[in-house]
């Protein structure tokens, strides 16, 4: 009993922290809850560190080996730092009922903590639910803003779509492994059933729609416009991060040479989700749009690593995961502070941002020079890395249309670096950046230039978490 509890300690403590806030909500409005939130989360955090790794519980369904607490850290870190930005709005949902965000905010995290650790497919899917719809959620929080009812309910749709769609290929799964057991499908997938190709065909389906990849990512552009930009920042990283993590323990841990056989599949989607989050990232004018389709373009930058199907495929995968967080959070936070100022998500807004407020300006260069893979600043590796361990595996022709697509990816990325550094700004009045958003974006720049200066130890990690899936 004491080992479950203990190998259970971050899972409780989010457990508690959720009925915290959900009875404090009933007693009392305001910021008080974030911040009990705030506070709650950092400490589910620190709790990962307490952990036993390898800890293994209820007969190997749950498990917290070092793939399991990399999650978990990677999902509260970012939580806390889409806290700190939301801290700062002071519109009226966000006050009347700020213990329901942040109740939903601890679900989903809670849901996507269990859901790294789930060995079995039940329990796999219930936490992937539980992590899903507290998403729908806090998409429509802003209920009275137009856009935002109708972008929960595409979300909702394809997302209640995407559940189906994974529920019916565990049922083919079940049927031929005869477990639910994740230790049971490689010996069953060695032999290459059709049906049960079919069913982990039809999880793959379902997944590329969690981690917005082609055609499954529909619903992102419209999510991401009309969602609050704190929650938008930690949307497009933490359920993304989750759905990779799935994908890893489906479709390549303790599979073998068997799983080879998804190498042309998921190069295939790889190549599709760059095209296409790239050219339908170049016309955009709503900076939230244009990140939306880059961050498509980076999950297929992410899926050139999975396709690499080795042990480095993965640790650059994970490594890419990391950079990207600290640079797209980095820059939904920034889009924050402009759209408080000038009251618009367009990409005019930025005109003469450097001469307005420098160091915001700054901040925003570094983070798109991250995402476009300049050196030295964390993007560039994470690129590098993953471009290298597909190479690695002969996957050039993948790796050429990854790197000429890179190219295309800094001439929008450029654009904006245009508005902020060469054209005229249309008012003189600096950005003015609450103290907390202010603290995030700091973080988030630390993070993209510590991991582009010294990205050793980064990389040392992921490749020990990768390492663990293949021995």
């Amino acid at each position: 009993m004491t080992e479950t509890l203990l190998a259970l300690l971050p899972e409780l403590a989010l457990f508690a922290l959720a009925v915290v806030v959900l009875l404090g909500g009933a007693l009392r409005r305001g910021a008080a809850m974030g911040w009990i939130t705030l506070t709650g989360l950092a400490a589910a955090f620190v709790l990962t560190f307490f952990v036993d790794e390898g800890t293994s519980i209820l007969e190997g369904a749950f498990v917290q080996d070092s793939l399991a607490l990399f999650s978990k850290r990677l999902f509260t870190a970012s939580a806390v730092l889409s806290l700190l930005g939301s801290l700062t709005l002071r519109t009226g949902p966000f006050l009347r009922r700020s213990a329901e965000y942040h109740f939903a905010l601890v679900v989903a995290v809670l849901g996507m903590s269990v859901l790294a650790s789930a060995r079995e497919l039940i329990l796999l899917f219930v936490s992937f639910e539980l992590m899903s719809v507290p998403l729908f959620l806090m998409t429509g929080f802003l209920k009275r803003d137009a856009a935002a009812p109708e972008a929960a309910l595409k979300f909702f749709l394809i997302g209640t779509a995407s559940a189906a769609v994974i529920l019916y290929g565990m049922s083919f799964v079940y049927g031929v492994a005869g477990s639910t057991m994740l230790a049971d499908i490689p010996p069953a997938l060695r032999d290459g059933p059709p049906l049960l190709m079919l069913g982990m065909g039809l999880v793959l389906a379902g997944l590329g729609f969690k981690i917005a990849a082609f055609p499954f990512h529909m619903w992102a552009p419209d999510t991401y416009e009309a969602a609050s930009t704190p929650f938008v920042a930690w949307l497009s990283v933490a359920p993304k991060a989750a759905g990779f993590v799935v994908i890893i323990r489906l479709y390549l841990a303790g599979v073998g040479t068997a799983a080879l056989i998804w190498a042309p599949a998921i190069a295939v989607l790889a190549g599709m989700t760059m095209v296409t989050g790239n050219l339908m990232a170049i016309p955009q004018q709503n900076i939230k749009r244009l990140l939306a389709y880059s961050g498509i373009a980076h999950i297929g930058y992410m899926l050139v690593g999975l396709a690499a199907l080795s042990s480095a495929g993965i640790a650059m995968m994970l490594f890419y995961l990391v950079a990207y967080t600290f640079g797209n959070m980095g820059a939904f936070l920034v889009v924050q502070a402009v759209a408080a100022s000038e009251q618009s998500d367009g990409i005019e807004a930025y005109r003469g941002l450097a001469q307005r407020s420098p160091l915001l300006a700054l901040a925003m260069l570094i983070f798109l020079l991250s995402l476009g893979g300049i050196p030295f600043v964390a993007g560039f590796w994470a690129k590098l890395y993953v471009f290298w361990a597909a190479a690695e595996r002969g996957m050039y022709g993948l790796v050429f249309l990854g790197a000429v697509l890179t190219v295309v990816a800094l001439y929008y990325y450029l654009l904006v670096a245009r508005r902020m550094y060469i054209e005229a700004p249309e008012r003189p009045q600096p950005v003015q950046v609450p103290g907390l958003l202010g603290v995030a974006i700091a973080v988030c720049v630390i993070g993209v230039v510590g991991m582009g200066l010294y990205p050793g130890p980064w990389v040392t990690l992921a490749q020990r978490v990768a390492s663990t899936l293949f021995s």
